[in-house]
């Protein structure tokens, strides 16, 4: 039998590898910044077309390599960064590994332009999946040019299933944030098919903040900073108030690389207890500084799962620093021992008090027989439980609530009502004719026209009787789920009318929301924007569907970006994502108060819906109490 194991091609072996690599054109571009942080950069420039599938160039003015480097690095685990295996203990550099460049040329074409401070001349090495097509000096600037064309072109699969280039270009951009966030003293700038997207002078963490979200952003920031023997931390969290339930900025950086830790996120979210929503997320910009020898970063190809040696000391010192940071913000009432010209308040003496040199301590005046539960007008909840036996006593002093013979809580109850009694509806029943006994004058029930058709429970619930009991309704969900409906037939069917608004309001985007909105424009003028764009992350918005007045448009549309899912190739789940933030956002929230015309038409809306029962993300909107579940509970 002859034999079936053979090596695998270097060609096909790099394919392979640059499935983990490389996964879509974010993954080039964090590669390639991160080989130029590297070689010492101070200034890094990136440009890409059609969000990377024609075209990424990435510019730096690092070291530079020779033309025995350049051609080299090409090479499978051809690395400057390590020697041996111990050095994987003592990493200060991005990379290490030696397969980032060799799996990018693997699928795609690659120039580079490359000159070292030392060298007259620079190298042009040209690389067509792993093949080299030009070795050449040429003239170029100190440093190294990448330019990455036609990604996936001999992989037909992997370039097919590429999103759009809205969402390409988002998670570019969030590439490219979570590496211009932990090296501010370098200067970036981010082109998009000519159009700069980012400009980041160089400077401090905060300001790198500031210029990727705006500046309002840094306004709600919190530092910290604590050193310690395991690590120093420091960086920024956020205020209390600045808590979103979606869209939240969270980031951990360990010695300048970003990651990814539940542990620690689990650590911070915690200092925030009692202190935000729950569910809601807080932003966050915290840096680790720790000693190589006590983590390890080759656990998976991308680097973003690193393992701590002292994860639990490390928690508790993050925890206590944010819980520092948090009550160093929140202004506490403290006790002031300066008593200089203030006026002495005076200690009780009670052997001065007996004398007359001081007055007496005041006497209270209190019935210690007084039970505020012994009262006619009020009945013991266990016993409306069907616990008789820990009825209330009726008070014979306490006078009666009502005076014209009305119902009193502590009289017995009538007899139950049937089902034919109660009618297909609330308008067939007043409270009287439920409440009232039968010995009650005709003077004390309500007309039929004045009987309320609905009641709200807590301005969270709207009740109302129906033919099989008592049906609660959440007036939220069932908001939601009326608006979802409405806005889906103006994305499908028709446009929607448009309040203009006075004096239009200006928004400042980051460049990840910024290059959603060109995709989401559509949309958002169906359900009735109105947005002019006054630069590559400025829109004026002149106007907002009507209906949801009382809302901030800068803050809605801000929320409809974070809370909508990605744009996808499907135009029906990126109308559901944004149909359903906008029904969110403009829906009856929990503690207003309805009027009973409210309540009436919420209802009648609700049940002219397709789905009365569950909202668009299936949370339950309506329960029915049967009648026979009352009949039991009353005794």
């Amino acid at each position: 039998m002859s034999d079936v194991i053979a090596l695998l091609p270097d060609s096909v072996a790099n394919q392979i590898a640059a499935g983990e690599v490389i996964q879509r054109p974010a993954s080039v571009i964090k590669e390639l910044v991160e080989n130029a942080v590297d070689a010492g950069a101070t200034t890094i420039n990136v440009l890409v077309v059609d969000a990377g599938r024609t075209s990424i160039q990435v510019i730096d003015n690092g070291c530079g390599m020779s033309e025995t480097d350049a051609r080299l690095a090409f090479e499978r685990h051809a690395t400057s960064k390590i020697r041996q295996a111990d050095d994987l203990f003592t990493l200060r550099t991005m990379g290490f590994r030696g397969e980032a460049l060799p799996s990018i040329a693997a699928v795609a074409q690659v120039e580079l332009r490359t000159r070292r401070q030392t060298d007259e001349v620079g190298t042009c090495l040209t690389l067509s999946a792993s093949r080299v097509e030009r070795h050449e000096p040429c003239s170029c600037a100190v440093g190294s040019s990448f330019t990455v064309s036609n990604l996936f072109f001999n992989v037909p699969a992997r370039r097919k299933f590429l999103k759009t280039n809205a969402t390409e270009l988002n998670n570019i951009l969030t590439a490219f944030e979570r590496i211009v966030l932990v090296y501010p003293q370098i200067a970036f700038t981010l082109h998009s098919n000519g159009q700069e997207l980012m400009n980041l002078r160089s400077g401090n963490h905060l300001q790198r903040i500031t210029d990727v979200y705006g500046r309002r952003y840094g306004q709600d920031l919190l530092p910290i900073h604590v050193e310690t023997a395991l690590c120093r931390i420091s960086g920024f969290t956020a205020k209390p108030e600045a808590a979103r339930k979606k869209g939240a900025h969270e980031y951990f950086f360990v010695n300048g690389r970003y990651m990814k830790h539940p542990y620690f996120h689990k650590a911070v979210q915690q200092a925030y207890e009692r202190l935000v929503l729950a569910g809601a997320h807080v932003p966050y910009f915290i840096y680790f500084d720790v000693s190589p020898n006590d983590i390890d970063v080759n656990i998976h190809p991308t680097k973003t799962e690193i393992k701590f040696e002292n994860e639990q000391a490390i928690w508790q010192i993050l925890n206590a620093a944010v819980k520092d940071a948090i009550g160093q913000f929140c202004e506490i009432p403290q006790i002031d021992f300066d008593t200089e010209g203030k006026p002495d308040l005076p200690v009780y003496n009670p052997e001065a008090a007996a004398t007359g040199d001081q007055p007496s301590m005041p006497t209270r005046l209190a019935d210690p027989q007084y039970n505020p539960f012994r009262q006619k007008a009020t009945r013991d909840w266990q016993q409306l439980f069907g616990h008789p036996q820990r009825a209330a006593v009726p008070d014979a002093d306490q006078p009666p609530l009502f005076e014209d013979g009305g119902l009193l809580f502590g009289d017995a109850p009538p007899a139950p009502a049937t089902d034919d009694a109660l009618g297909d509806g609330p308008s067939t029943v007043t409270p009287a004719a439920v409440a009232a006994p039968a010995t009650a004058p005709a003077a004390a029930a309500l007309p039929a026209d004045m009987a309320p058709s609905h009641y709200q429970y807590k301005g969270r619930y709207i009740m109302t009787a129906v033919k099989s009991g008592l049906m609660i309704i959440d007036q939220h969900r069932a908001d939601v789920r009326v608006r979802y409906e409405h806005y889906m037939r103006q994305l499908t069917d028709s446009p929607a009318r448009s309040q203009r608004l006075l004096f239009p309001e200006v928004v400042e985007l980051p460049p990840s929301d910024a290059a959603r909105v060109g995709e989401l424009l559509p949309a958002l003028t169906a359900v009735g924007f109105q947005l002019t764009a006054l630069g590559p992350s400025s829109y004026a918005v002149g106007g907002v569907p009507a209906g949801i007045e009382g809302l901030q448009p800068a803050v809605l549309l801000q929320e409809l970006l974070a809370q909508s899912a990605p744009v996808s190739r499907d135009t029906l789940s990126a109308n559901h994502s944004l149909a359903l933030t906008l029904a969110r956002q403009s829906a009856v929230p929990y503690g207003q108060l309805l009027s009973n015309d409210e309540m009436d038409a919420l209802v009648n809306s609700l049940f002219a819906c397709r789905d009365v029962y569950h909202t668009p993300d299936g949370h339950t909107i309506l329960a029915i109490l049967p009648q026979g579940d009352i009949e039991r509970l009353l005794g």
